[in-house]
């Protein structure tokens, strides 16, 4: 059986804080390509599925975020 995860506690790790996005500016990706939106908001970066904006929004550092970009334009999340 599966383990279900629950919101209520925070996850093993996670020290970033509960943002609040109602109010984000969200973006679209680069060149408005793909599905996803990003926002910058107190210092860090949330990205976000735009065709289903109530799901939660991933949340980096903003050396996270630099780590993903570089690694996203060298390829390593291709599906081929």
């Amino acid at each position: 059986m599966a383990e279900t995860i629950t919101t209520e506690q925070p996850l093993s790790g996670w020290h970033k804080p509960d943002l609040d996005l109602s109010r984000a500016d969200w973006q679209p990706g680069t060149q408005g390509a793909g599905d996803i939106q990003i926002a910058f908001v107190e210092g860090f970066i949330a990205m976000r599925n735009s065709d289903r904006p109530e799901a939660p929004s991933l949340i980096f550092t903003p050396a996270e975020w630099r780590a993903f970009v570089l690694n996203a334009r060298e390829g390593e999340f291709d599906l081929t």
